[in-house]
């Protein structure tokens, strides 16, 4: 064995003697001589081996330093950047305040606010790249890029202008990025329309280009990298962002996108960070137009994107980017671009690689034959599913008429009852045509029992979806339903509403009801339990109202008029004091909701649906989420329907008016106008129901108003017994009586006591007022003159005595 490998064993003693030397087990590949000048200190540095190098001699090389690619941040920079985001967090919390603070206010409380910003943007001027890439002060740089205006964004991206290759591929740095790239939308869309920031008093250092000129560089400089990124962990984000930069459409398109651009991961940690919005004006940096323009250069540069991987990847990387957890988001967000762009069916494209060749020869039309167990695979697959949710959403009609007889015609059994594929299947659905929707149909047929046993009833709402949506096959749906939830016969319809809003059938509803009978009577339970007993036992809380119930009977409601009838006989079928726990459930009470604003549902039906709380309103109103659902019946009365509800509820007026939620509901009724003007309120109901259709929009029938939007001011005026409406003010002000509106009228609202009667009289001989008036104003004046004078005088004395 070779001297210079040996590790264990007797030291040399030659070695032990000369422990300042260099020896030659250092140095194994070297030949020694006596006779050669011996190496110096830095010599002998470079030549040891990378793992005894010191850490101090890393943080100085940029190569072997990927952590501080631009230097660390001195400590005293970081604890000043500290303070500043304790005191951004403390002003962004506190903003709600100062936005409920009066108009009038003398001190302007954003001019503190800039002064600190400047002093912390002039302290940044130059380390913008060491704060970006630091652990702990980028999470500042993010709060403090929401604060920003146009020009100092567009100062602070130019900054780092040649970086962000490396930025990009940071773990800190990208966070920065995307955050830049997510505001730069709003400085761009006031570019668009002209609107640029005006800088007096300061000498130009240069020509600064515009947010769009920077955004079109950026994309520039990561162009020739762009595939590397793609499948970055860090950059692939950064790459997301920029790419709903250049076509907004996609970022506002579905809500799915929103998880593209950022993971769920990286999003629940950002909500913990505080809120992210600006410290100054309300509203400040942002365009609240729904509209967004797109600059001419942006479509082009997004080609330019599909491009550069059309160029730099083969087919076999395209498809391997598929099943690859950090770049499959990313080919999906591509893809996306690419049919936005139509650049999905031309031959070689990326859903062409993807979809192994079938958009290229379904346009030429020459579809294949056999299915590739490629596209199986994805099918079934974790990660890659959510890809091919977006290939048959943005699939050309043709491609996509190829994919779904090839992937799932004759397979929809098995697919809709996998974990993974049922939620493609559901996607496919959502464009499925009459012919396939039947067909769909009756192939599912069989399964829905174990859809809704599964807990998956995705694919059942898709259909009922696309069947309200082409107004087709409602006979075939309602069929499929009461299938589902074992209701065929014509006596179990009526428990439609309990069964799908559990998402238990018939029978496994009826054993959990059985079950909880009998736990409420320890006496007369059996004590033998059988299979069924127990798993009742396990699901006995199962009969809680769930989310998709809810949103499956939404979609019932919009059926045409005969279909949807199912859903509203089970409603009336039900007895009041499970319609009104339904309608004090989070979940449940959607479903009322959906019924009003529902544009198939006839108006007799809604009226019956109304009436039928008749005399139960103020059980109904005593409740958080009652009250609201009350508040939509009574917008949806007219004046005649509201009269009755309001004659229903003068028994329950005390009830009401002590109520902590029914007493907003009480004060829309007036009571007391209608118990001694009739006549009067019911000109107020029509006059607030015209304001209140005049005020809702078109589209409407999906919002839900609000109390305050409920409640709309009329120009008639109260007479003192009539209660005023309440205000969506923070603070309610007190009810003027006739005396104090009379003081303020002539005197003012805020005077002295002391100059209560100079002031009054002089008022009165200045002012030429009427004179009932001023002899009502000189009596009362009296009154308070001598009441304080004699109150005095006995205090006085006793305290004399």
């Amino acid at each position: 064995m070779p001297r210079g490998l040996r590790k264990r064993g007797r030291r040399n003693k030659r070695d032990q003697d000369d422990q300042h030397g260099v020896s030659e087990e250092t140095y194994p590949h070297e030949v020694t001589n006596e006779s050669l000048p011996q190496p110096t200190y830095a010599q002998a540095r470079n030549s040891e081996p990378s793992w005894i190098i010191p850490a101090a001699s890393q943080n100085n090389d940029e190569e072997t330093n990927p952590e501080a690619p631009f230097g660390f941040v001195d400590a005293e920079i970081k604890a000043y950047f500290r303070t500043v985001d304790v005191q951004i967090r403390d002003w962004q919390e506190s903003t709600a305040e100062v936005e409920g603070e009066d108009e009038d206010t003398e001190t302007d409380p954003n001019e503190e606010r800039r002064m600190f910003f400047v002093a912390a943007l002039t302290e940044m001027q130059g380390k913008e790249k060491q704060l970006a890439t630091d652990p702990d002060c980028s999470i500042i740089l993010e709060r403090m890029t929401h604060s920003m205006d146009d020009f100092v964004r567009r100062v602070f991206v130019d900054s780092m202008a040649g970086s962000y290759k490396v930025l990009a591929r940071h773990r800190f740095g990208s966070h920065v990025c995307q955050t830049l790239f997510t505001l730069a939308r709003d400085t761009i869309q006031r570019e668009i329309k002209g609107i640029y920031p005006q800088m007096s008093g300061s000498e130009p250092q240069g020509e600064l280009r515009t947010m769009v000129q920077l955004i079109q560089d950026i994309c520039e400089e990561l162009l020739p990298s762009l595939s590397a990124l793609v499948m970055d962990p860090f950059g692939s984000h950064v790459i997301r962002s920029l790419l709903a930069l250049l076509c907004p459409r996609l970022a506002g398109q579905d809500s799915t996108q929103s998880t593209l651009v950022r993971s769920k991961k990286s999003a629940a940690w950002k909500a913990k960070q505080g809120p992210m919005k600006s410290v100054f004006d309300k509203g400040k940096g942002k365009d609240h137009s729904n509209a967004l323009h797109v600059p001419s250069g942006f479509h082009e540069m997004a080609r330019r994107f599909i491009r550069t991987l059309v160029t730099e990847l083969d087919e076999n990387e395209v498809r391997a980017m598929a099943a690859n957890k950090v770049a499959s988001p990313g080919l999906q967000m591509l893809l996306e671009v690419e049919a936005d762009q139509g650049l999905s069916d031309e031959p070689g494209s990326l859903m062409d690689r993807v979809t192994v060749g079938i958009m290229s020869a379904s346009r030429v039309g020459q579809p294949p034959s056999e299915p590739s167990d490629y596209l199986n695979t994805l099918l079934r697959d974790t990660t890659s599913s959510h890809l091919l949710e977006a290939i048959f959403t943005r699939a050309p009609p043709k491609a996509f008429d190829v994919l779904w007889s090839l992937y799932l015609q004759g397979k929809l059994p098995r697919l809709a009852v996998h974990p993974i594929a049922n939620f493609v299947v559901a996607k496919a659905l959502d464009r499925a045509d009459e012919a396939q929707l039947s067909g769909a149909c009756q192939e599912l047929h069989e399964v829905w029992p174990r859809l809704i046993a599964s807990s998956r009833s995705g694919v059942l709402k898709a259909v009922i979806d696309r069947a309200a949506k082409l107004q087709v096959l409602g006979d075939d749906v309602v069929e499929a339903t009461l299938s589902a939830f074992g209701l065929e016969k014509e006596e179990k319809r009526s428990s439609l509403v309990p069964c799908a809003l559990a998402l238990l059938s018939y029978e496994a509803s009826n054993a959990i009801c059985d079950y909880n009978t009998r736990k409420s009577a320890p006496e007369e339970q059996p004590k033998y339990h059988n299979r069924k007993h127990e798993k009742a036992k396990q699901h006995s809380n199962s009969l809680e109202p769930q989310l998709p119930g809810s949103l499956l009977l939404q979609s019932l409601l919009q059926l045409p008029e005969p279909h949807c009838q199912i859903v509203t006989d089970s409603i009336s079928s039900l007895a009041m004091e499970e319609r009104i726990q339904l309608a004090q459930h989070s979940i449940s009470s959607r479903i009322y909701d959906a019924v009003l604003s529902s544009a198939t549902i006839s108006s007799k039906s809604k009226r019956a649906f109304v009436m039928s709380f008749t005399g139960h309103y103020h059980q109904l109103a005593d409740d958080r989420l009652g009250s609201r659902v009350a508040d939509r019946c009574w917008d949806f009365a007219d004046t005649y329907l509201k009269e009755k509800i309001a004659r229903s509820l003068i028994p329950h007026q005390q009830f009401l008016a002590s109520s902590f939620y029914g007493k907003f509901f009480n004060r829309n009724l007036n009571l007391h106008l209608l118990q001694r003007r009739p006549d009067e309120w019911r000109n107020l109901q029509a006059e607030k129901r015209k304001k209140l259709e005049d005020a809702t929009p078109k589209d409407s029938s999906s919002s839900q108003p609000t109390k305050e939007s409920a409640v709309i001011p009329s120009t008639h005026q109260p007479s003192a017994t009539e209660s005023t409406s309440p205000q969506p003010k923070k603070k309610r002000k007190r009810q003027e009586n006739e005396i104090d509106a009379l003081f303020n009228a002539s005197l003012g609202k805020k005077v002295k006591k002391g100059a209560l009667e100079h002031e009054s009289r002089k008022a009165v001989v200045s002012t030429g007022e009427s004179a009932p008036v001023d002899k009502g104003l000189q009596e009362i004046l009296g009154a308070i003159k001598l009441a304080p004078n004699s109150e005095k005088s006995k205090s006085k004395r006793s305290k004399r005595s």
